[in-house]
C-alpha cells in the first residue's frame, strides 16, 4: 500500500470567503483557465496550480496512473492566514477543515485528512482542534514553523501542544513565511533554501525549547525530510556541548530528534539513506508534495531508487508508518 502523506487541497471556492473579509493579504484564487489558476496575493501572483489543487477526481486518476493508494489531504499553507484576526482566520479554517472532512466522507478510501488551526489565538486553536477531531474525525492538523515570526517554542504555544499530545492528534509542521523572504525574490529560492531553512530553525527551537521533551508523547512530522536540520544536527549538538549555560535539555539535541518523524521528500537516495541511518525506517513517511512542480512524481521514487532496503522497510515508508502516525490500525497484509 502506497500512502501519499504529504499532499495539499483547497476548495474552489476559496476566494469568495477571503474577498468578504477585505484587504489586500488574503490569498485569492484567480482562475487563468479551466484546468488552471493563481493564487494571487495584493494582486500578485504567489502561485501557479492546476486544478488537481481543488478538483477530487483528478487526483483519483493521478493516484491510480501513479500508484498511489491513499491520499492524506492538507491545506495550502498560505491560506494558514495567522497574520490575520483570530475570528476571521477560525472561519478561513472551518471553511477548509469542512471541506476535508467532506471529501474524505465521500472518498473514505481514498482520502485522509489534516485540519488547519487559526494558532495566533491558542485558545481559538484549540477550539478548532478539538472540533477537527472529536466531531469532523480528521486525523491530525497541519501547523506553520512560526507565527508571525514568533518560534513554536513559544510560552505562548505550550498549552496547544499539551492538547496535542493528550488528545493524540499528530501535527504535521511544514514551512511557511520562510526567514530571509526579503533575501530571496529572485531564483524562487524561498522554495529551494528558504523553506528547508525555516524547517530546521523550526524543529530546532521543539527540540532546544524543550517542547520534544516536555511532551514525548507529541507526534510531529517534519515536511521535506525535516529541510535542513538533519544536517545541522551534529553542530546543534556542539553548540550544546560548549554552552552549557544555555542547556535546557538532559540530552543532547540529536537524542530528541529521534522523536520526529519526516517525510521522504529528499530527492535522492543518498539523503534518504541519511536520514535512514540517523533516525530509523520507522520514522519516515512517504510523501510528495502534490500536485505542485516541486513534488516527486511518482510519489514514493526516492524510496523506490534506494539500494540495500529490505521488503519490510520498504512497505514501512512507502504507507504504514503514514497510518501509524496518524493512528489509524494498519491492517494484516496491507
Amino acid at each position: 500500500m502506497r500512502v501519499d502523506f504529504h499532499t495539499h487541497i483547497i476548495p474552489e471556492n476559496f476566494s469568495e470567503l477571503t474577498q468578504r473579509f477585505g484587504g489586500e493579504k488574503w490569498p485569492t484564487l484567480e482562475r487563468t483557465c479551466a484546468c488552471g489558476a493563481n493564487i494571487m496575493i495584493a494582486g500578485k501572483v504567489f502561485r501557479e496550480v492546476t486544478d488537481q489543487v481543488w478538483d477530487a477526481e483528478k487526483r483519483i486518476k493521478d493516484m491510480e496512473r501513479e500508484g498511489v493508494d491513499i491520499q492524506v489531504l492538507s491545506p495550502i499553507p498560505v491560506t494558514f492566514s495567522y497574520w490575520a484576526p483570530a475570528e476571521q482566520a477560525e472561519i478561513l479554517a472551518r471553511v477548509q477543515n469542512d471541506f476535508i472532512a467532506d471529501l474524505v466522507s465521500q472518498y473514505p478510501t481514498k482520502f485522509i485528512g489534516l485540519g488547519a488551526v487559526p494558532l495566533q489565538n491558542v485558545e481559538v486553536a484549540i477550539r478548532e482542534m478539538d472540533r477537527c477531531k472529536h466531531e469532523l474525525g480528521l486525523s491530525g492538523i497541519e501547523i506553520g514553523t512560526n507565527v508571525n515570526g514568533v518560534n513554536l517554542d513559544d510560552p505562548q504555544f505550550i498549552e496547544f501542544f499539551e492538547m496535542a499530545e493528550k488528545w493524540e492528534v499528530p501535527l504535521f509542521i511544514h514551512p511557511w513565511e520562510t526567514l530571509g523572504k526579503e533575501r530571496m525574490p529572485r531564483h524562487n529560492l524561498m522554495y529551494t533554501v528558504g523553506m528547508p531553512s525555516e524547517t530546521a530553525l523550526a524543529g530546532a527551537s521543539l527540540i532546544l525549547g524543550g517542547i520534544m521533551e516536555k511532551f514525548p508523547g507529541l507526534k510531529i512530522c517534519l515536511a521535506h525530510g525535516g529541510g535542513a536540520l538533519p544536517y545541522l544536527l551534529p553542530r546543534l549538538d556542539q553548540g550544546w556541548k560548549v554552552w552549557p549555560h544555555l542547556r535546557l535539555l538532559d540530552k543532547p539535541p540529536s537524542h530528541y530528534a529521534k522523536q520526529f518523524y519526516y517525510d521522504s521528500l529528499v530527492n535522492e537516495p543518498v539523503n534518504l539513506n541519511y536520514l535512514l541511518q540517523n533516525f530509523g525506517h520507522e520514522r519516515i513517511i512517504m510523501g510528495s508534495d502534490y500536485p505542485f512542480l516541486l513534488r516527486e512524481v511518482p510519489p514514493g521514487k526516492v524510496i523506490d531508487d534506494t539500494v540495500g532496503l529490505s521488503k519490510e522497510q520498504t512497505e514501512a515508508m512507502l504507507g504504514k508508518n503514514a497510518l501509524r502516525f496518524l493512528n489509524i490500525p494498519v491492517k494484516v497484509g496491507s
